[in-house]
């Protein structure tokens, strides 16, 4: 993963550099999953609270908003990459705890994760095959996604003053994973098509994409298990 950058445009791509930035990619994230695996079970093993989660969670947003711009095209941008999915990771610990102090907490869990898999392996699998391009969805993908940043901070500040819209957040959620769908299959088809060679950025767009699923998958799976 030396080459963080390419400077070739995306109409002078060669396979065989799409390739190596579809390699750096997957290797990264596999790497930044394991990290976040790794301090959610320690922020387990802490028992850190709910609100100190939330705090990590929006300094690691704060992170790829303000600090990666600036640096993903460096060597430093590999420290602010696993600066935020160590932060995401911890911050997920007290709501993977709650899931586990439930009956049926661990099914879920499991449950939320093999379809986090097959979903991401599914359409990653679906892009890579068919070569289909799929850049028409970026109009759909950004608009979801300042959307989708409206409701969640809706969603908080009713929930601050005591106010709860179950079915909003049960919709929301669904909607998250829909539109997560449509960012994997955007990201991925944008790297094998030559319009992203950045694969620090590329792998900070499919985590984002893989850590959404996962909770809201999470969510609907305990609405559904009446939890």
């Amino acid at each position: 993963m030396q080459e963080v950058y390419s400077t070739h445009s995306s109409n002078t791509l060669s396979q065989s550099e799409t390739s190596k930035v579809l390699r750096n990619t997957y290797f990264l994230l596999g790497l930044t999953l394991a990290f976040s695996a790794l301090t959610a079970g320690g922020a387990m093993a802490v028992g850190i609270g709910h609100g100190t989660g939330l705090v990590m969670s929006l300094i690691a947003m704060a992170l790829i908003w303000f600090v990666l711009p600036k640096t993903a095209n460096s060597s430093a941008g590999l420290a602010v990459v696993f600066a935020f999915t160590g932060l995401i990771g911890a911050g997920l610990g007290p709501v993977i705890s709650r899931y586990l102090a439930m009956e049926n907490g661990t099914a879920i869990i499991l449950q939320a994760l093999g379809g986090t898999a097959i979903i991401f392996v599914g359409l990653s699998a679906y892009v890579l095959a068919s070569r289909k391009n799929f850049s028409f969805l970026g109009g759909f993908v950004a608009v979801g996604m300042m959307l989708m940043l409206a409701i969640m901070l809706f969603l908080l500040g009713a929930s601050f003053f005591g106010y709860q819209f179950s079915g909003l957040h049960l919709a929301f959620s669904a909607g998250i994973v829909l539109l997560m769908s449509a960012l994997i299959l955007y990201q991925t088809s944008e790297i094998i098509h030559g319009g992203e060679t950045n694969y620090i950025l590329a792998t900070t767009s499919l985590y984002l994409s893989i850590v959404n699923l996962f909770t809201s998958l999470l969510h609907l799976l305990g609405v559904a298990s009446d939890d």
